[in-house]
């Protein structure tokens, strides 16, 4: 069986051992009422970006329902389900994103200490902290998301900074989802090519079809770095059909994009798209391998947000223990599969992963 190559001076489980950098959102979850769905235009079940008219929706929703906040931003969710996954010891994931001075920041603080993941926000007082608000009604829920804050992260003022930068250096494994291309694809160069200069291993999701649409330069800039490269059914077909890959079949768009141009030649590409309830594909050599998901019961299933970041925090959490592909897989499978029965990107206090 492979294994991923690593240093050999890799301790197992250490902190700061999975670097992840993304865009920081306070998830509010509310149950509320079609008036309120119907007073800002939203549809019940629905993912879309905050504009003018959804402004004052955000403080309205919390003087009016019962609230729930949850840490959120897909690769927060991610290193915090690497996180849970490992339990001790604590920090072993740190993450670096973008807040603002405020009480929402503050709640941000407060909620990845609770998950023991060692963030490092970037804080700034000119835009107050992304959210993202989950109006719930019946099994439905729509998402408004407002990234503000999140979109402001600066390399010059937050990664290059010497004490933020050795963070960066004492990590083995990097993850980065495709959604902060929209924010600062130079920071994500900086990790990316240290990651490759010093043969270790860089990860990235495509995030979103609009991702491998809208942002395909920035997407191909990174690439020849991208060790590990994560994606679901749907935007591996966007991937496929920008790149002019001229075909429809999973595994072969695997393969293909497991062919792009890399610069570590040390390791080679490996590429993981999940597709809901099917199979998980994962190129292995000149082959590409599908594991079964978990079975559930519909009846079981209480939202499917996060499952993907889940997935990816399962699998990120064995292979920093350099574990093989195959356990990272199953480890995936069976994280996304304890989040989709619960709201959110939430989950029990101990995981029962073996």
């Amino acid at each position: 069986i492979e294994r991923p190559i690593c240093p050999p001076k890799k301790a197992i489980k250490r902190q700061n051992a999975l670097f992840g950098m993304g865009n920081p959102l306070l998830d509010i979850c509310a149950v509320v009422d079609k008036d309120f769905l119907d007073k800002y235009g939203l549809k019940p079940n629905d993912q879309i970006l905050a504009e003018e008219k959804h402004k004052e929706m955000f403080e309205e929703i919390v003087k009016k329902f019962k609230v729930e906040y949850h840490a959120g931003g897909a690769t927060q969710n991610s290193v915090k389900v690497a996180q849970w996954m490992i339990q001790e010891p604590h920090k072993v994931a740190t993450f670096f994103g973008c807040i603002g001075k405020d009480k929402f920041g503050k709640i941000l603080k407060e909620k990845a200490e609770e998950a023991h993941v060692d963030a490092h926000y970037y804080e700034q007082s000119e835009e107050p902290t992304g959210t993202c608000a989950a109006c719930i009604t019946g099994d439905n829920r729509s998402l408004v998301a407002n990234l503000a804050a999140a979109n402001c992260y600066k390399k010059e003022k937050h990664l290059d900074l010497e004490e933020n930068w050795k963070l960066v250096e004492k990590a083995e494994v990097y993850y980065i989802a495709g959604f902060f291309l929209t924010v600062s694809l130079e920071s994500i160069l900086k990790v990316a090519k240290h990651a490759s200069e010093n043969n270790k291993i860089f990860c990235l999701n495509l995030s979103a079809p609009f991702i491998c649409e809208f942002f395909k330069e920035a997407l191909m800039k990174v690439m020849p770095y991208v060790d590990i490269l994560f994606g679901n059914e749907t935007e591996a077909a966007a991937f496929a059909q920008e790149r002019g890959f001229e075909t429809e079949d999973i595994e072969e768009i695997a393969k293909k994009a497991q062919s792009l141009p890399k610069e570590n030649k040390k390791r080679q590409r490996i590429v993981v798209f999940t597709q809901g309830k099917e199979g998980t594909v994962m190129t292995k050599g000149d082959k590409v391998e599908t594991f079964p998901v978990l079975e559930i019961n519909q009846s079981e299933i209480v939202d499917t947000t996060g499952a993907g970041d889940a997935f990816v925090g399962g699998f990120l959490s064995q292979l920093v223990q350099d574990k093989t592909f195959e356990q990272c897989i199953r480890a995936g499978h069976y994280s996304a599969n304890v989040i989709i029965r619960h709201a959110g990107c939430t989950f029990p206090e101990k995981p029962d992963f073996h």
